[in-house]
């Protein structure tokens, strides 16, 4: 018989509803009968496309005997952490600190009113890999509960208020100038992995955000150890097993230092994120590797990851058929009976061989340079990428007969904001406008969906329900750094005047008067604690986006307490970037825009007329990641436009920087001087 999960909307949540376990969502009702029955709380954290949240839901959440036991001594709560990341945060942190990792799924065992005081991540059923079973941890338990239930309560107190004074941004003010990117890039200098690319040891996560600071140093100061690291690692990860060499997109991280081994869950978010990257890759260095990686991701995300009405599901699942990886990977007889004479030149591309490379199959890599393969195999370079190419599409067609892998398919927008942000400038930089159109159909989509009648943003969507959950300050930041993207492609003013109402509500309901903000609004929830993550994580510190939607809107506006409280937020993280430049990359972006004393660009004129487009290429195509640009007519309500007259009826450019204006200009050739005439110091 389904428990109570079976109404609820989230994907994850659905995967537990036939289990034997009495399961609760979050929310009152479980609260209540812990806090009646004086029962402790298990608190289980997951998310859909975890591999190791299969694994212990098969061997204990629907095991009868290990249900019986959390069912007799606990109220069992089921929280999916990508509708909830408040929650996730605070134990998270708690976790962190009992045991000194983390992870998911997440265990935590709470008082009834809700402090935690034991903490986990995985449990087998049966003791093995030095770990006690499932079934003895609940045992010890609720043996302790009835036991020290005194000596519990107290120290579950402690635990929450240590983990309390950790969360606070208490870090003393430091000056922000450019000492701090030399200190940062030297350290990322120390961890960066000159072998394989990427910072650090296995397992590798993608460095999406570090990477596009590095490419900021690059843009601001001709630093070629910042160009290396930042290429190296690109053409490291696209070459990889960790990106799906056929239908696109990457993988969550690689479970080796190579990038050989993805764990194969596929999320929403770092398709968004790398995709940007190399992005800003191709406009720096015109390879076509980049352009293409980034072509393939947004066209992998668009055939299955978008719903008709424009939102972007979440998440592909690692496993198919109850087997991680089973859907990527290939036996050399597949190959061959798909490909035919091609065969041989695709298993030497992508080295496939009779032993494998992973558990006896063979997960797609690029081994060896084309250039080399092809001359072993007597073709031009050209032919054996055309003949390639045909192959990956061949294969993909057959991969596309095997049992997909599941399907997170609720729509959450702060994930949605990264994905607006990506397509929107891809559109523009690319020149492809059914990136653009797909993009301004999502903000559309979000706009009419996402929002309370008041304007407040929803976190969570999923077709046949309503949008539910306060959103968090990573949805109001994300969507309105998307929002800014959008503009500046299509420079329709409904999408600037949406990011700066959200950006208003940000500041109205979730701002801290000690600087920054907190994770979740003044009227949410009262949980054991005001979340207020300042460090990046898989996805950019909402904090950081905040300061940098904040900058971007200053330039736009002239609203100097924009760039103040940015500005601070960002000077108070001075001693943690410049330290841990990798868990504060996002901050270091702002940091730069900063430093860089950007432009502001205002282009008088029709968005669609030619001359003005001309102006625009001009302004866009480079790399330019210091500078905000509006065009539209003078009477536009954008005050960067306002009083720009068209000089001689042509599309007309004024150029700015630190309330300085230079002479307005409307030829290309005069634009661009007035562009490279103030590099970024």
């Amino acid at each position: 018989m389904p428990n109570r999960l079976a109404h609820e909307t989230s994907p994850y949540l659905r995967q537990h509803a036939d289990n034997p376990v009495d399961w609760y969502p979050w929310g009152e009702e479980a609260l209540q009968r812990a806090q009646a029955e004086n029962k402790p709380i298990l608190l289980s954290i997951g998310y859909a496309a975890c591999h190791w949240c299969h694994v212990m839901a098969h061997e204990s959440f629907e095991d009868e005997a290990t249900a019986a036991l959390m069912n007799q001594y606990f109220v069992n709560v089921k929280v999916d952490r990508e509708e909830r990341p408040d929650l996730d945060s605070i134990y998270m942190n708690a976790v962190v600190a009992m045991t000194g990792q983390g992870g998911w799924p997440m265990t935590v065992a709470l008082t009834p009113a809700g402090h935690p005081f034991f903490g986990g991540t995985y449990f087998p059923k049966q003791p093995r890999y030095g770990m006690p079973g499932f079934q003895q941890v609940l045992t010890s338990l609720a043996r302790a509960w009835a036991q020290q239930q005194r000596e519990i309560e107290q120290s579950a107190q402690e635990i929450t208020a240590h983990v309390s004074r950790a969360l606070a941004l208490s870090a003393p003010a430091g000056m922000l100038d450019p000492g701090l990117l030399d200190k940062a890039l030297a350290a990322l200098a120390r961890d960066f992995d000159a072998r394989a690319g990427g910072f650090g040891r296995a397992p590798k996560f993608p460095p999406a955000m570090t990477l596009e600071f590095l490419l900021r140093i690059y843009q601001m100061r001709g630093d070629q150890q910042a160009r290396h690291m930042t290429e190296f690692t690109l053409e490291m990860m696209a070459g990889g097993g960790m990106y799906d060499q056929l239908g696109g997109g990457f993988a969550r991280y690689a479970t080796d230092n190579d990038w050989l081994v993805p764990h194969f869950e596929k999320m929403l978010y770092d398709n968004a994120l790398l995709s940007r990257v190399y992005l800003h890759a191709w406009q720096v260095t015109g390879r076509p590797l980049y352009r293409r990686i980034v072509e393939e991701t947004l066209d992998w995300v668009i055939r299955e990851m978008r719903h008709p009405a424009g939102g972007f599901y979440s998440s592909l699942d690692a496993d198919s058929e109850g087997v991680e990886g089973q859907f990527y990977v290939w036996r050399p007889d597949e190959i061959q009976a798909a490909l035919g004479e091609d065969a041989a030149l695709f298993m030497h591309y992508y080295d496939v061989t009779g032993r494998g490379n992973w558990e006896g199959r063979n997960i797609l890599h690029v081994a060896r340079p084309l250039a080399e393969v092809a001359a072993e195999l007597g073709l031009s370079e050209s032919e054996a990428a055309a003949r390639l190419a045909a192959a990956r599409r061949a294969l993909y067609a057959v991969r596309a007969q095997r049992v997909w892998p599941g399907l997170d398919d609720k729509v959450l927008t702060a994930w949605n904001g990264l994905m607006l942000a990506s397509l929107a400038e891809a559109g523009r930089v690319l020149a492809r406008p059914d990136y653009s159109q797909v993009a301004a159909q999502n903000a559309e989509f979000l706009y009419q969906t996402m929002r309370t009648p008041a304007g407040r943003l929803l976190r969570t969507w999923k077709a046949g329900a309503s949008a539910k959950y306060n959103a968090y300050l990573e949805d109001y930041a994300y969507l309105a750094d998307g929002l800014l993207a959008l503009y500046q492609t299509t420079f329709d003013e409904r999408w600037f005047a949406w990011a700066a109402e959200l950006a208003e509500l940000m500041l109205a309901h979730f701002a801290d008067e000690a600087g920054g903000f907190f994770d979740t609004s003044d009227d949410h929830e009262t949980l054991i604690q005001r979340p207020k993550d300042v460090q990046d994580n898989a996805i950019p510190s909402g904090n950081a986006v905040a300061a940098h939607v904040l900058l971007q809107l200053s330039l736009y506006t002239g609203r100097g307490d924009y760039w103040n409280l940015a500005e601070q937020a960002v000077t108070a993280l001075h001693g943690a970037m410049a330290q841990y430049p990798a868990g504060f990359a996002q901050w270091l972006q702002a940091a730069t825009l900063i430093l860089a004393e950007p432009q502001e660009i205002a282009i008088a004129g029709d968005p669609a007329g030619v001359d003005t487009q001309t102006l625009l290429r001009i302004a866009q195509n480079p790399y330019r990641p210091f500078q905000v640009v509006a065009a539209g007519p003078g009477q536009s309500a954008i005050p960067l436009l306002q009083n720009r007259p068209q000089r001689d009826g042509q599309a007309t450019a004024y150029v700015c920087r630190q309330f300085v204006c230079q002479l307005p200009v409307t030829t290309p050739e005069a634009l661009a001087a007035q562009l490279e005439s103030q590099p970024a110091r």
